[in-house]
This record gives C-alpha cells, structure tokens and sequence, in this order.
C-alpha cells in the first residue's frame, strides 16, 4: 500500500478529533508542553506508581489486567521468535536461569545460586520445589532438554546465537547442573537472562518434537499450548484478537495479585486511548508521543515513560543493488535528519543514535562520531557510485504510526537526490516474514538489548551467520565486522572487549548497513485504576505487582 504525503496530516486531524472527544468525556485537550521530557527535569517514571485518589485503596486481588497492544504475537515459544510483541507474552509464561534488575546486574531466577568453575564452565544451583504449569517437576534434567534443543539445528532457532558458543550442558544431581562453552564467553549469565532461555516443559519438548514433519515446523506445539513455571499460565490464544494468562496459584514465589491478564490486539492508537479512558482496557502501549499530554492531563490515567536500550533503524538489503555499494547507503544516511525526526514523528521522546548501541548499553561508544545531516555530501557520495540521476526503490514498513511518518518523511528527503521511494504498509506479521526472506530493498524497524551487552546489540544485527530471522534482515556481509564480532565474544578482558566494540561501531558508521535513528523513550498508558505496573528497558511488563485501585 502507498502511503502519501497527506498522511501525515490525515494522522494530526484523527488524533485532534479523539483528543475532542476524550475531552467531552471529561478528559482534557491541553496542549501545554509536558516539561517532564526536558533533559534538564528529567525523572524516571517507571518506578512510580499511577497517583491514586485520597479515598482510594489497593485491592486485596482479583480481576483480568486487560493491556492493549499494536501487535500481536507471532510464536509463544521461546525458542521460536526474536520479537517484542511475543517476548512480553512469553516472559510471563516462562523463566529464566538468571534474571537482571535495574541496574544490569545479574540476579536470581530458577537458579539460586551459580560458580565459576572454570573459564569456560559454570556450574547452577537450582530452585527445589518448582513445577511446570503441568504438574512437572523442574530439574536439571530440564535445563539440559531445553538447551540442547534451542542449539538443535532441527529446530532452527532464530534465538540460537544466544547459546551456540555452549557445547555441553551436564546434570550433575536433580537440581545442579553445568554449562560448558566453546571459549570463555564473558556474556554468558547476560544470555542466560535472555526470554529465549525461558524453561519449557520437557512433556512440551517431547511433544513438539513427535509432531515434526515435513509440514509442522518446530515449535508448533509449544506454541499453540506453552507450557512454563511462570506466575501466569496460558488459557488460551485467538491470533489477530487476543491472548489470555490466567494466574499460576502452584506458583513457587510470589503470587500476582490479579486473576488473569488479557493481551488485545487494537492497532489504532485512537482506540486504544478511547479503551484506556472508557475503562475497557487498564494499560495501552504505544502511546503516540503527540497523545502523552492529554492522558496526563487527564483524570483517568497518565503515562508511564522509561528511557530504553532499544533502537529504531532503516534497514538496506546490503544483497540488492544498489544497496550493495557502500556509498549509497552512506549517501541515504547523510539524508536523515535524526533532530527533526525525533522533533516531529516522537515529540522529543528519545535521543539520537551514534551507532546501534544504546548508552549504558556495555561496549557503547560515546566519542563515536555519527553520520551527520549533508545534503551535498550526499550527492557527491551517489554521484560516485554512478547515480547522479538517482533511482526507483522501496520502502517497507510495518503499521507503526512513527515508522509511517518516518518513510514519509525520508521517502520527501529522498526526493533531493532524485531517489523516488514507494512506501508499502504491512501487518507486522507478514513484515517480519518477508525480511527475513530478504523480499525487501529497504525497511524501517527496531531492536531492543535485553541483555544489556553489546555482542546482543551487535552479533544478531551484523554477523553474516545470522542473516533474516535472527537479526540481521539486512544481510550483511563484512569478513573484518565478522571477525571483530567473534573475537569479542571470546574475549575475557572488560578493557579489550570495550576496545574490539568499539572499533566495530566505527566500521559500522562508515559501511552504513543501516541508518542509526534513535533510541526510543518507552510511552504506555497505564489507568488509575491499577498500580504496581512498570515497564524495563528493553520493553517487557513487568506485572507481578500489579493491583486494582478500589
């Protein structure tokens, strides 16, 4: 679908009518500046709980936590996607060895308690008296079935990089196992936290493996019943409307306090809002950053903003001409403005991007120097590569407002170096499935860094092994980025590995496989009518506090 010029417009006159509406309703349409977003008043909003009445008290428990959501799910098993939309399902279905708080430290999950034995072994300590939604027991035996299978080449998991450099994964008793990598991986407890490390029941495993065939890809069952040890349980899935979590009461740790939670599937920012207000939904994400002053101002709800370690790009398939010449794709980076679209498409919300790494990300590299905004540049750089004249492309999408906007306003940039861009549209489903075949010349989309390390940031995205599905849909092939990538990963030394992550940004600026947008301010809609909700950095709910306000 081509997307025109009067989109944008079209997009300003929509949200103006709902912000009317919302104010009929008794909300407001105040379009004062939200000074909170200002870098010198800046404050974190992610610990704070939603301001309650006077009168108001939290609910001992109960009632469905309904979360509306632009996408929908494309697996639940952890081992069979590498998405946002389906890691915060997953995350509540499943755990991890080992989690991270806050700080990006390395705290416990399934694992009490964990030791070096060596460089290249650790050895786990893991919880007693934990069972799977189906009455499992987890044990060693179950960390082995789940590692062994996600770096099974039958399975083909996109989320295999997490876990190729481990080579053997022994029970040493029911509840001690170890883990024995390649070489001295220093990220490995960062990948061990990891959603796609989350622990499947092995019936589940057992299960999905007898129903492979030549029709039935891996990972069929667990998906259409996932099966964990997560303070949620699965009920049931309708793709492209809902998926339902009901509370896990055999949990072994903490219980949530609501009784199930609903993900709904509402592409339209519009509704989504009007849902939030109506009281027909209790958290909304994304809110469009035009919308944040009118939730805040009113009496139903306010936004909950947390600064992330995620990335928004535009993507080139580095395969097709004329994205295989490095001087086009450098020439179309000099042509993105990064002020004037985090200004004009996300209201201020977020920063501009250096390279692909986020700052606090480990390995980011601060005296980078980015791609700067030069017209004239530009034209001397496709002038040299032979095409003066420019040339016809396209630019996919999925059906995020702020992705829209930003091809409009690069597809108008373009024009300048007589480039002519036809924007396509597409359900983010069918967007994932198609560049990962590589059907694309460029593409707008985003990755986010759970793991706090630069080798996710950076392996995923960039390593020629992990071309389409795994990360890199641009397809990107360089033998010196590919052999810094690996050497950093082998690297034990802190101080080294900051050297090789940083020599590896700067050939990634220069060779431009992709434009380094920004990075994102989270923004989601949460009611006054539950507190407890808080989001991480790398946009995954966290909801096991989360109450309703009487």
């Amino acid at each position: 679908m081509i997307r025109k010029h009067n989109f944008k417009w079209l997009l300003v006159l929509v949200l103006a009518m709902a912000m009317i509406l919302a104010a009929c309703a008794g909300g407001s349409d105040s379009k004062d500046k939200d000074t909170s977003k200002e870098p010198d008043k800046e404050k974190d909003k992610d610990t704070e709980e939603v301001d309650e009445e006077e009168d108001a008290t939290e609910d001992d428990g109960g009632g469905d936590l309904v979360i509306a959501v632009l996408s929908d799910a494309s697996s639940l098993d952890p081992a069979g996607s590498n998405d946002v939309p389906s890691s915060v399902v997953q995350a509540n279905i499943f755990e991890t060895l080992v989690n991270r708080d806050d700080d990006n430290n390395i705290i416990e999950g399934l694992a009490e308690s964990w030791e070096a034995i060596d460089d290249t072994t650790y050895e786990f300590k893991l919880r007693q008296n934990v069972k799977f939604h189906d009455g499992e027991p987890f044990t060693a035996d179950a960390v082995k079935a789940n590692l062994d299978r996600i770096r099974d080449p039958e399975v083909a998991s996109p989320r295999y990089f997490l876990f190729e450099m481990i080579t053997d994964v022994a029970v040493v008793d029911d509840h001690t196992v170890r883990i024995t990598t390649e070489y001295p991986f220093a990220p490995l407890l960062a990948h061990l936290s990891h959603n796609g490390g989350g622990m499947v029941s092995p019936k589940s495993i057992e299960a999905d493996y007898a129903a492979i065939t030549g029709e039935v890809k891996a990972g069929s069952v667990i998906t259409e019943e996932p099966v964990g040890t997560g303070y949620f349980k699965f009920d049931k899935w309708t793709p492209g409307s809902e998926i339902k979590l009901v509370k896990n009461d055999e949990y072994w740790g903490d219980k949530v306090h609501v009784d199930s939670v609903t993900f709904k599937v509402i592409p339209e920012s519009a509704t989504r809002n009007a849902d939030l207000e109506r009281g027909f939904v209790h958290i909304a994400d994304p809110v469009q950053p035009v919308e944040v002053d009118g939730i805040n101002n009113s009496e139903h709800a306010s936004v909950n903003q947390k600064a992330s370690s995620s990335l928004s790009y535009i993507g080139f398939n580095t395969e097709k001409k004329p994205f295989d010449d490095p001087k086009v794709r450098l020439a179309i980076s000099m042509m993105v403005n990064k002020e004037e679209i985090i200004e004009g498409v996300y209201d201020g919300f977020g920063i501009p991007a250096k390279g692909p790494l986020a700052p606090g990300i480990f390995g980011f590299n601060d005296d980078a120097k980015p791609t700067e905004y030069n017209v004239e540049e530009a034209k001397k750089l496709l002038a040299e590569a032979g095409l003066a004249d420019g040339f016809k492309t396209k630019l996919w999408t999925n059906d995020n407002p702020q992705r829209m906007d930003t091809a409009i306003i690069l597809q108008d940039s373009l024009k300048q170096l007589n480039i002519e861009v036809e924007i396509e549209v597409m359900e983010f489903g069918a967007y994932l499935e198609k560049t990962a075949e590589g059907e694309h010349d460029m593409f707008i989309l985003g990755w986010s860094n759970p793991t706090g390390d630069a080798d996710y940031g950076m392996y995923a995205l960039f390593h020629s092994s992990q071309k389409g599905n795994p990360g890199n849909r641009s397809f990107y092939e360089n033998p010196e980025v590919d052999k810094l990538l690996e050497q950093g990963r082998r690297e034990s030394n802190p101080d080294e590995r900051l050297k090789l992550y940083n020599k590896i940004q700067e050939y990634l600026i220069e060779d431009a496989p992709m434009v380094y947008v920004h990075h994102q301010e989270y923004l989601t809609g949460v009611s006054k009518e539950i507190t407890g909700f808080s989001i991480n950095t790398s946009g995954i709910y966290q909801l096991q506090e989360v109450k309703f306000v009487k």
